[in-house]
Parts: C-alpha cells; structure tokens; sequence
C-alpha cells in the first residue's frame, strides 16, 4: 500500500495531508466546526482537490455514526428531511463540479469561498427570518453543493438554524442529522462520478488514526480554554488553511 502511494504522491505532499487531518479534527473536536474548512483546501494542494472531499467524506463518516443515535431522538427530524430535499438535488451538482472542473479552477475556488464562509463565521450573522419550507429547501440547496463540491456545507446550515427559535441541543442535533443525510448523498455521487475509487480508500487509510487522534484530544482539550478562545484559533486556522493552499504556493509547498 505505502509503495502505490509514494509513487503517486510525494512524502511530502502525504506528510502534509496527514497533518492536516490531524490538525483539522482537533479544532473539530474542540470547537464543533472548522474541520471541513480546514482539511478540503490544504488536502487539496497536497493530493488535489477530486481526493480531498472523497477522503474527508470516508473517514468523518465515522464520527457521525457515533453521534446518529442521541441526534435522531433530539432532531427535528420533519424540518431535517425538508432541508435534506435541497441537499439531494445539491449535491449531486456539487459532485459534478468536482468531478469535471479543472483543478487548478478548482482550487482557487476553493480557497476563496473558504475565505467567504470564513468572513461569514467572522461576522457572527445569524438568518432571523420565519423559517419557511421553501427556505429551508433553499438552504439545504446550497448546502449541498458545497456538500458535493468540497465537503463545507456548514457555515449556511449553521447560520440558518442558529438564527431560530429552536433549542442548541436541537440545532445540534438537526445539524448532526443533516450531514449525516449529506454524507449518504455524498458518497452515492461521489460513486457514481468515479471520485470515491480504491486510491480515495488508501489515503483515507493513512489519515483515519491521525483524524481519529485528533478528534479524541481534541474533545478533551475543551475545558482547558475558553469557547471563545477555541473559536478564534479554529477561525485562525481556517484563514491560515485558505492561504496555504493557494496554487501560487506549489513551489514551497509541494
């Protein structure tokens, strides 16, 4: 296995991918976001972007299945399933646009909208609005193509349901069940596009323990720092994650 992967990618471009799976589920753990935002773009100037997502598909699906049972019985499950009808036509497209887009595009693209998710983290805005069946469809639409295309369909569902009425432990497990929906989505896209093959799983198999290791200390690390604290270093890590996977960078960095 080890010698199919360094004769496609170099030990440094799979040092940096291991790294940042590492570095990605421990702002996770801690702060419950950032992950996604922080692994797709620097995953994607390590291994290209049509391996980032698949990769990061396979090993947070993990996650998810461990925290399925307490979402289900907490979730809004009848306001999940509207916004998942967004999500299941989203995200296909946002496969689509992985699959086929130049990576190089790609990239660059990646890298700003990271930017543009980051600022809205930023900002702190939330949606106030009455909830409505049509923009929850709306906004599970979007998310789902950012599902498809890079894995981050969390700063618009975050934004949205945080901006309502509900309880947090109902926004978090409505968020929780959502993307477990998207990752069931995501992964039949990613199959059918060819993005999901046997080199996706190998990658994914030297990055699991360190996204695993990260995760657990992570969670662990919480109550030595203060929420606010945590957020501006995820925050932080985002931006710096966005900049380093700048193509214009390939020269140092790969």
């Amino acid at each position: 296995m080890s010698a199919e992967l360094f004769t496609t990618h170099s030990a440094a471009a799979l040092s940096l991918l291991v790294a940042t799976s590492f570095i990605a589920s421990l702002a996770r753990g801690f702060s419950g976001f950032g992950g996604a935002l922080i692994f797709v773009p620097v995953a994607s100037a390590a291994v290209g972007p049509q391996a980032a997502a698949p990769i990061l598909l396979v090993i947070d699906g993990v996650v998810q299945l461990a925290l399925l049972k307490n979402a289900w019985r907490n979730a809004n499950r009848r306001e999940v399933a509207i916004m998942a009808m967004g999500a299941l036509v989203g995200i296909p497209l946002g496969a689509i646009i992985l699959r086929f887009v130049d990576p190089i595009l790609l990239r660059w693209a990646i890298a700003v909208l990271i930017l543009a998710m980051l600022a809205l983290l930023i900002s702190g805005w939330r949606y106030h609005g009455q909830p409505t069946a049509p923009t929850t469809v709306g906004v599970g639409f979007a998310a789902g193509i950012l599902s498809g295309a890079v894995q981050a369909a969390g700063p618009p569902v975050v934004a949205y349901w945080l901006g309502g009425s509900s309880s947090p432990l109902m926004v978090r497990a409505n968020i929780i069940l959502f993307f477990f929906c998207t990752s069931v989505v995501a992964a039949i896209s990613y199959l059918a596009t060819g993005l999901l093959g046997f080199d996706v799983l190998l990658l994914a198999a030297i990055t699991a323990l360190p996204y695993a290791l990260g995760m657990f200390l992570g969670t662990r690390m919480f109550s030595l720092a203060s929420e606010r604290a945590f957020r501006h270093i995820c925050l932080a890590l985002i931006g710096a994650a966005a900049l380093i996977s700048l193509p214009a960078l390939d020269s140092i960095l790969r």
